[in-house]
């Protein structure tokens, strides 16, 4: 009498498995991803937040601080 665990219980002793195959690849792949954008963005969150801070106290002036600030975005973009 077969109760469905052994090799006549369908198709899943095969897609189950594989299921967990394919969770487990997606969270290798997307979570470090998610990281280092994450750290990407917060590293350039602090480098506007300087330069804001810097434009503020007149240490630069429009001219510069726009151009700084396109660079600093355009790195982010890479």
């Amino acid at each position: 009498m077969d109760h469905g665990w052994g090799w006549g219980g369908g198709p899943w002793f095969l897609i189950f498995p594989l299921f967990w195959l394919v969770v487990i690849g997606l969270f290798i792949f997307f979570v470090p991803r998610r990281l280092r954008r994450s750290r990407e963005w917060h590293q350039s969150q602090g480098a506007e937040s300087v330069l804001r801070e810097r434009y503020a106290r007149g240490e630069v002036d429009e001219t510069e601080y726009r151009q700084r600030l396109e660079v600093l975005r355009s790195q982010l973009g890479k």
